[in-house]
């Protein structure tokens, strides 16, 4: 099978082409800096010599789109918005175009997509978008307008010999370095894995190894098509989830945080407490009626996994080898 990454330099690309290549499958990437074999370079908005690698492919899974970790200025939101949106309309167009499209497109959504609550989860029939809540940040709606407009982008694309799904993720839990789990597990380590703002806000994630196998039962599954959660169908208040990754790093004590020390936190680190504040209860309804089994379902074996690999210098390769 042939599978063309665009934007697949990041982490969760670098997890993906790290499982679908050593499953025997030809992956290449499209990047702004290409410099290893397989990479082809592109700018994200215009076609170009690189479409040649979507026609005659299998599977396109795009996942291009500027970093949401950085401050929420109204230039960065701008990129955001226009890195995905464009990213995901010339990516349509190459398909529309090629005179051997892929059968399949799955494209980067986001879980942020539903709204702040603690109350209820959302699947994808009955999740509420979010966009309207009250006593939340302005620049929130904006976010789930960016995911909105990313969403409709794929699917007002005229490609139609090619499924399209999107990807509604969580956070991808790896112990790559630079992902979120790293990012967490070091305040740990450094005595700041306490509750924020109070710790009641509900965290979504999804471990690699489920992400990678969604991603190839999404493939395998030609009657799914359109928003799809992925996601643990164990998401928990960031007072457990935090207290749960402590333990299994061996740190017994997390300091809290305020809601405005987190504001200076984020501040510091050029982040945003979106990233914190906001309650992400998402569950996967249309993978779980579908049948699919998550390796990972619970937070307590995630975290206990993940940071056996983080320990192990071979541990971030673990699932890929194991594909092989």
């Amino acid at each position: 099978m042939k599978v063309v990454l665009p934007g697949g330099t990041g982490q969760v690309g670098t997890v993906l082409n790290r499982a679908l290549t050593a499953a025997g499958h030809e992956v290449v990437v499209l990047t702004r800096r290409p410099g290893h074999e397989r990479e082809i370079g592109w700018d994200g908005k215009t076609l170009g010599r690189w479409a040649e690698a979507i026609d005659g492919s299998d599977v396109v899974i795009n996942l291009a789109g500027r970093s949401v970790s950085c401050r929420y200025t109204a230039e960065n939101l701008r990129a955001m918005m226009d890195s995905r949106v464009d990213s995901a309309r010339v990516v349509g167009e190459a398909i529309a175009r090629a005179a051997r499209p892929p059968r399949t497109w799955l494209q980067m959504s986001t879980a942020t997509i539903y709204a702040h609550r603690f109350d209820a989860a959302h699947d994808e029939a009955t999740g509420v978008i979010g966009g309207r809540e009250s006593g939340v940040p302005d620049h929130w709606a904006y976010s789930v307008e960016i995911a909105e407009n990313w969403e409709r982008a794929q699917a007002e694309a005229p490609t139609p010999w090619t499924r399209k799904v999107a990807l509604r993720s969580a956070m991808v839990m790896s112990p790559d370095r630079g992902g979120v789990f790293e990012v967490l597990t070091r305040l740990a380590r450094l005595g700041l894995g306490g509750p924020v703002a109070g710790g009641a806000q509900y965290v979504s994630w999804i471990h690699d190894e489920d992400f990678v196998r969604a991603v190839e039962f999404l493939i395998a599954r030609e009657d799914l098509d359109g928003p799809v959660n992925l996601a643990s169908p164990g998401p928990l208040p960031h007072r457990q989830f935090m207290r749960t990754l402590r333990a299994a790093r061996g740190v017994p004590v997390g300091l809290p945080a305020t809601r405005w020390m987190a504001e200076v936190g984020a501040f510091a680190l050029r982040s945003d407490t979106e990233l914190l504040f906001k309650s992400r209860r998402v569950v996967p309804g249309r993978l779980l009626e579908a049948g699919f089994d998550f390796a990972y379902p619970t937070w307590d074996g995630a975290a206990a996994d993940l940071a056996r690999r983080a320990r192990s210098p071979r541990g971030g390769r673990r699932h890929a080898e194991a594909a092989a």
